[in-house]
């Protein structure tokens, strides 16, 4: 794993995590370092900390948003479930959560967020369907899942994003019930011939991170992190100055429009919705022909290497591409 561009082996998280905090990651670090030292510093001085410090699942509103889950997350990766009583699939889903957070004893903190009383903070979130699950890293969000999963789904996903917590943003959890914090994973050597492009993420440059990746496949054509960090890079560039909702409004006003199609599929995908990116793109392959179709397919084929060819949401929508291309 990269020490600055990280890479998820598991495909639970791939994509999902660099695209959400690519740019901002050193800026975080830096701010969960110095929150660290400043409650170090507020405790050596008698301060102590609050009773609820190393609480492990948290009933989170509006009001206390900022100080449970942004605060909190300069030191420990914050999971947000978005429930509701009335949602059968919520309750599968939470005690899942609730039970993994307890067994991974401070390496992780589960904020539960009532979407029927906090509606602000769920629209803020954009979300359209419960449940869902997101995280807060260093103050950055990093969207998870949408529906209920099996619980080895979701340890999965837990352990992806606690690895990224460690490596990108060096924030590595509580010290709960006298135990010692825990110690980030070692970082394994950066890549030479990647360096060029990491610098580049580092400053927030994207077309130069483009070039980059860009230089080491001409030389190198089967690199395969270059490749995703391609891809990756230009998924970003291509959304950061797109307003959502306009984009949204005019793909659902124009089904047939290939490049309103397009950006929704790219946004869909950067908010961690994989199968509504595919499912939009594969029914959009179906209405098309010639140039229009085959543009859509390549885009397409484009988001299949953001999140890596083993992943099962990948595998079935070659199926589905297959079933309308033959």
């Amino acid at each position: 794993m990269q020490s600055r561009n990280t890479r998820l082996n598991s495909s639970a998280l791939r994509g999902a995590v660099d695209l959400a905090a690519v740019k901002a990651a050193g800026e975080a670090a830096q701010k969960a370092e110095q929150a660290r030292a400043e409650r170090a510093r507020q405790a050596e001085a008698g301060g102590g900390e609050p009773a609820d410090a190393h609480q492990l699942v948290l009933d989170v509103t509006e009001e206390t948003f900022e100080t449970e889950v942004v605060q909190r997350s300069t030191e420990v990766p914050v999971v947000v479930d978005f429930w509701a009583d009335w949602c059968g699939p919520c309750k599968q889903l939470s005690p899942i959560l609730e039970r993994l957070a307890e067994e991974y004893a401070g390496r992780i903190v589960l904020a539960k967020i009532d979407v029927e009383a906090n509606q602000l903070l769920a629209q803020q979130f954009g979300i359209q369907s419960i449940p869902a699950v997101m995280a807060v890293v260093a103050g950055q969000l990093v969207p998870l899942f949408q529906g209920a999963e099996s619980e080895a789904n979701v340890r999965k996903v837990l352990d992806q994003l606690i690895a990224v917590a460690e490596q990108r943003f060096g924030v590595v959890g509580l010290n709960v019930a006298g135990g010692e914090r825990p110690a980030a994973a070692p970082v394994a050597p950066t890549d030479p011939v990647l360096e060029a492009a990491h610098e580049a993420l580092d400053r927030g440059d994207l077309g130069g991170a483009i070039q980059a990746y860009q230089n080491v496949l001409s030389e190198r054509p089967g690199h395969q992190e270059a490749k995703l960090g391609l891809a990756q890079a230009q998924l970003l560039h291509r959304v950061e100055a797109l307003d959502p909702q306009e984009v949204r409004a005019a793909a659902a006003q124009g089904p047939k429009d290939v490049e309103a199609q397009l950006r929704a599929a790219d946004l869909d995908l950067v908010g961690g919705h994989v199968e509504d990116a595919f499912g939009r793109l594969v029914d959009t392959v179906s209405r098309t022909f010639g140039e229009d179709r085959d543009t859509v397919r390549l885009r397409l084929l484009e988001l299949f290497e953001v999140i890596g060819p083993d992943d099962p949401r990948v595998i079935a929508a070659r199926g589905a591409l297959a079933r309308v291309l033959f």
